[in-house]
């Protein structure tokens, strides 16, 4: 095929496919490109026709990509990437003017202790845009930056997607959160006696906390897991529970009251808050706009 050829190419088509190799579900990519299912299963039938190939077949409940999608995929999935590159870099951006909307992914303790400083910052430049917040964990995030459901994402990392790009916001030090009024710090002793509460998104019993205790053959209790940090102080109020949080997230919670926040007993390893985007939209200069408004108001105070 040359150049010429490429215009019985609809571009939407290309855009579905890609869809369809995320989702593997007719009904998952309707939702996802708004649209209807008859028009997926038609737009299907079409790049089946153009590709001269099943493309899918139909597993159970799942969509199984033939060895030929799987091979088209991996030559077209950074191809559209270079066209949106090419797009977003012709257009012009104003964050007074803009009306975009801009999707990411934050943990649970950026969204709780950091995202509202951020969020004054861009009604105050931006009041236009539209920002639409998805939950995401190092899990989550990889499957979310690779089907585009979010641009930016902003969570302790580990895999990513392969064009994704990463860099460190910040990194935090852990601290013990506590609501009673006995004075002084807790020793070590007091530590694994007190009952512990875990803000775990999977509903875990144990953190990177138990490691550090199981190095001094220590132990310590969990009595309670809850998924969010928001009301993590009204459930500590009138208990001598305590809890291991990021030392922004204490600061968040302290400033509100009824708790306090000190040093752990033990030595512990500070930890990296990262940011990763979608290497496509690298240029793209509403989301190089958020991503430095992100950087200062996500990143260490020391570092603005």
């Amino acid at each position: 095929m040359n150049r010429n050829d490429l215009r019985r190419v609809d571009l939407n088509l290309l855009i579905v496919f890609e869809t369809l190799m995320h989702e593997r579900s007719v009904t998952r990519a309707a939702e996802k490109l708004f649209l209807g299912q008859p028009a997926i299963s038609a737009a299907l039938s079409r790049l089946r026709s153009l590709f001269d190939d099943p493309l899918f077949v139909r597993t159970g409940r799942s969509m199984e990509p033939s060895a030929r999608a799987v091979e088209i995929f991996a030559l077209l999935s950074p191809a559209l990437d270079s066209i949106s590159t090419a797009v977003s870099r012709a257009a012009e951006f104003d964050p007074a003017t803009s009306t975009s909307v801009f999707r990411i992914g934050l943990s649970d303790d950026a969204e709780f202790a950091l995202l509202p400083m951020l969020l004054k910052r861009l009604r105050a430049e931006a009041p236009g845009i539209v920002l639409v917040v998805r939950r995401v964990n190092y899990i989550l995030m990889p499957g979310l930056l690779a089907s585009g459901e979010i641009s930016i994402g902003v969570s302790y990392t580990e895999d990513l997607p392969a064009n994704a790009k990463r860099k460190v916001l910040r990194r935090s030090m852990p601290k013990v959160l506590r609501a009673d009024t006995a004075p002084g710090r807790l020793t070590l002793d007091e530590f694994c006696a007190r009952p512990h509460a875990l803000v775990s998104f999977a509903g875990d019993l144990s953190g990177f906390i138990d490691e550090e205790l199981g190095k001094l053959d220590r132990k310590r209790h969990v009595v309670l897991a809850v998924p969010q940090f928001n009301g993590l102080s009204t459930l500590l109020a009138g208990t001598d529970i305590i809890a291991i949080v990021p030392d922004y997230t204490a600061d968040a919670l302290t400033a509100a009251g009824g708790v306090r926040a000190e040093d752990p007993p033990l030595p512990v390893r500070s930890f990296e808050l990262h940011m990763a985007w979608r290497g496509s939209q690298d240029n793209d200069p509403g989301e190089r706009w958020l991503r430095s408004r992100i950087q200062m108001f996500f990143g260490d105070p020391e570092s603005l």
